[in-house]
């Protein structure tokens, strides 16, 4: 399956109709308080709305491109304090620049008193545009993230709505088969322990599944306990020929991730590669700090007939959760001729997960 591309990032809008509108009407209500209503001739007027366009079209270009600048730097709803003071700051400092060159133009000479009252005058009247520019555009952004938090909630309220028919329409059979379970490992004779252990770990496995199911999140600490389990009960199977490797760092064990992410990914390579004494299946599982992703790796050895087709529809799910959950990192998946890797990005730990345990290293072989 290729790597799924993040979407690009919009700076500007299609403002097109912005540009032929807002400069000429800024242009002309400019004027107003310049002396418009005393323009005596056409001509007249035609010369002093060219130059009131000019000057506009300046301080709208002008805006836009710092506007867009700025957004690409504090591009983050959390980020906006900073975009607006930043564009506070810049606007009135090129604003005051352009004023006193402007005014420096006009008197024809080189000094001139900064606290004259024309200047000030002139000073706010050219800050009006630069206003108008910040809240067009500003206003446009808000908008286009309302919108999308919009889709995003009508996304997730159906997805909400289809899991709850399904939780629905299975709850039958989950528990009962759990608690089925339940009954036939107290039915096994205790001198059979591998049996009466075969079927705790398919119990734990069901429990952790009916468990999951509500929730939008687990730590990584339950995710891979889970496969732990997981990996025990097909180890039963394929013995030593399944080995799977853990190495996260302690400080990443309260991290979140999508409930069933990770032992998808495990047996996605159970089912599409080659298990067998001579080409033994190592999965590693890894988790970096500094890159933000836990990763999966496996050897990439297609088997000729799968446990099962291969749709790609469980790395496509997986892929389509982690984009409603908004990670700020895309799942990444890495195929080469001799691997097959799946980065998964690690959620934030809640507020109140703090506490830190020996991390996991080790080697289910």
């Amino acid at each position: 399956m290729p790597q799924p591309a993040a979407p690009a990032a919009r700076t500007l809008p299609n403002d097109r109709w912005f540009l032929l509108i807002g400069i000429p009407t800024l242009a002309v209500l400019a004027l107003l308080p310049r002396g418009l209503l005393h323009v005596r001739s056409l001509s007249e007027f035609l010369v002093a709305w060219a130059l009131s366009t000019s000057f506009t079209t300046v301080f709208w270009l002008t805006g836009r491109a710092l506007w867009a600048g700025l957004f690409r730097r504090f591009p983050l709803v959390g980020q906006t304090a900073p975009r607006l003071w930043s564009l506070a700051i810049l606007n009135t400092l090129i604003t005051f620049v352009v004023t006193v060159l402007i005014h420096l133009a006009s008197a024809g000479k080189l000094y001139f008193p900064l606290s004259s009252s024309a200047f000030w005058f002139e000073f706010g009247l050219n800050m009006v545009p630069t206003l108008v520019v910040q809240l067009i555009y500003e206003s446009w952004h808000s908008f286009q993230q309302w919108e999308h938090n919009v889709r995003r909630a009508e996304q997730l309220a159906q997805a909400g709505v289809q899991s709850q028919l399904e939780a629905l329409q299975n709850q039958l059979d989950p528990h009962f088969l759990f608690n089925s379970l339940n009954t036939l490992a107290a039915l096994i004779d205790d001198a059979n322990a591998p049996a009466q252990q075969f079927v705790e770990q398919l119990a734990d496995v069901y429990r952790y599944v009916l468990l999951s199911r509500g929730k939008a999140t687990v730590s990584l600490r339950e995710e891979l306990a889970f496969v732990e389990t997981y990996v025990a009960l097909q180890k039963t199977r394929f013995r030593d020929n399944l080995r799977v490797s853990q190495q996260i760092p302690a400080a990443l064990l309260d991290q979140r991730v999508a409930p069933l992410s990770v032992q998808l990914l495990v047996e996605n390579a159970l089912k599409h590669n080659v298990v067998s004494r001579q080409h033994p299946l190592e999965v590693g599982i890894m988790a970096d700090a500094a890159s933000g992703y836990l990763r999966v790796q496996n050897p990439f050895r297609p088997r000729a007939a799968g446990l099962g087709p291969s749709t790609g529809l469980g790395l496509q799910n997986t892929v389509h959760r982690y984009e409603l959950l908004q990670a700020t990192l895309p799942v990444r998946i890495e195929a080469t001729e001799a691997t097959f890797t799946v980065l998964l990005p690690l959620l934030p730990a809640a507020a109140s997960a703090h506490k830190l345990e020996p991390g996991i290293q080790h080697s289910t072989t």
